[in-house]
């Protein structure tokens, strides 16, 4: 058998996954802790200081949001993941059929390729820092330079081919690498609290103190923009059930709880350093001087951690983007191993990897983090309703599977129309996008039961 079938094989795509190859807390705690204490929180940290938050909103906000994200992990995705230990895309195929399921998955990789990407732009911007390259700015959408755009082409090679080597190979790596990561995190914050002459925690919450005027192009974030974003900030992989392709593994569902790794460790603490690193450059002359002229500091991570503690957050930063961008890459994989499923598991996610590594040359996914993360967790979320409802309300199990040859228009609708509608509000109104990702997540449910209704009367 070639390395390549070993690969396929040992994945599961289409079957539950045995229970000689299930896997306990430790490779989830790992994989979690490295997969959110991550290069990104070095961009999401600053960009809640661009939105002019007090110091209230942003701790407690956070708080409590990721408190949400971790129920959401241990009471819906893990409960159906150990239930069923099936794929996303493969679940999803019993429910609606392989066509629509094409769509879905489609989008569903395109997006997590996207969100890889922003993953390598991070990463670049360390590597860029001994080559003094141009940073991208927070406006930034094209690439900048050659030296740029090797960089991230050398950067997304190797973190595809560590996603390539399947689920076994991307929780090794975060294991070996997370306790760095979350050093480096306590470290730039340890040194931001020296740097801004913090001796009391009076100091440390006048850094943010009653918050501030945005930043030009951001808007005011408050308590509730903070708490429903960082619980949503995760919207795909929770309630839009894609993380049921990881915990398909765990032995039981009490597994679940490791996220709070990743929300607390990762999210929490790695936000609020960040956000510390980026309170220290906003007091130096170069960032006073951009905002005297109506423009926004730069928020390219390498620097930031480099000024904190040198070649240390360098490196840091460097690995903390594969650490997250890794398994992205896996899911976006999986995503389009489904739609061709007599390829292999190893040259889908390959091309997965490709995608990122092109998306990862546009700054613009990065420096828009907080935008980008809203939609497409807002575009996944309302699916997973209709896995959640399917699941407890036991429609596919009392009806039998949707013929996979047929789309099953019924579902289409109840994932599109709300999501649509809720969309075009936010839009039009100017309501902020996450506030009406549980609104279209639970109508997205709900119509799916009214439609199939007739279904289950005759199961």
């Amino acid at each position: 058998m070639s390395d390549n079938q070993e690969t396929t094989s040992s994945e599961f795509e289409r079957e539950p996954v045995p229970k000689s190859q299930l896997k306990g807390w430790k490779s989830f705690l790992g994989m979690y802790a490295g997969e959110h204490a991550a290069g990104t929180e070095f961009v999401i940290g600053p960009l809640f200081l661009t939105a002019g938050v007090s110091a209230f909103d942003l701790i407690v906000g956070l708080l409590v949001g990721n408190l949400l994200a971790v129920l959401s992990w241990r009471f819906l995705t893990a409960e159906i993941a150990v239930k069923h230990r099936l794929t996303l895309y493969y679940q999803l195929e019993k429910i609606c059929g392989r066509k629509l399921v094409t769509v879905y998955n489609l989008a569903n990789g395109v997006l997590f390729c996207f969100l890889a990407g922003s993953m390598v732009t991070v990463s670049a911007t360390a590597v860029g820092v001994p080559f003094d390259m141009e940073m991208p700015k927070l406006t930034d959408t094209m690439p900048n330079s050659v030296t740029w755009v090797v960089i991230v082409l050398a950067i997304g090679a190797v973190i595809s081919l560590i996603a390539a080597r399947g689920y076994s190979m991307v929780s090794k790596a975060a294991n070996w690498m997370s306790p760095f990561i979350v050093l480096a995190f306590v470290v730039c914050g340890l040194v931001a609290l020296n740097q801004l002459g913090v001796g009391s925690f009076s100091d440390f919450w006048n850094i943010w103190g009653e918050g501030s005027e945005p930043f030009p192009g951001q808007i005011k974030y408050t308590f509730w923009h903070v708490a429903i974003w960082s619980w949503f900030a995760n919207a795909a992989m929770h309630v839009g059930m894609s993380d049921l392709s990881v915990f398909r593994f765990a032995k039981t569902p009490s597994v679940g709880w490791t996220t709070a790794a990743g929300m607390y460790v990762g999210h929490y603490m790695a936000w609020i350093a960040a956000a510390l690193l980026y309170a220290v450059y906003i007091q130096s002359p170069e960032a006073q001087s951009m905002l005297e002229q109506g423009l926004a500091p730069s928020v390219a991570p390498g620097p930031l951690a480099y000024n904190a503690i040198g070649a240390f957050g360098i490196v840091a930063v460097v690995i903390a983007g594969w650490t997250t961008a890794n398994p992205t890459i896996y899911r976006a994989g999986l995503a389009f191993q489904s739609i061709l499923p007599k390829t292999s598991t190893f040259w889908v996610t390959m091309v997965a990897g490709g995608l990122a590594t092109i998306a990862g040359l546009f700054p613009a996914f990065a420096m828009k983090l907080l935008d980008f993360v809203a939609l497409y967790g807002f575009i996944l979320a309302p699916m997973g309703a209709i896995i959640v409802f399917d699941h407890y309300f036991k429609v596919t199990e009392r009806a039998g599977d949707f013929p996979a040859n047929q789309v099953n228009w019924k579902v289409f609708i109840a994932w599109s129309i709300p999501p649509l509608c809720f969309y075009l509000l936010s839009s039009f109104s100017g309501i902020f996008l996450s506030f009406l990702t549980l609104p279209a997540w639970l109508l997205s449910g709900v119509l799916y039961l009214i439609l199939v209704k007739d279904k289950l009367k005759t199961a």
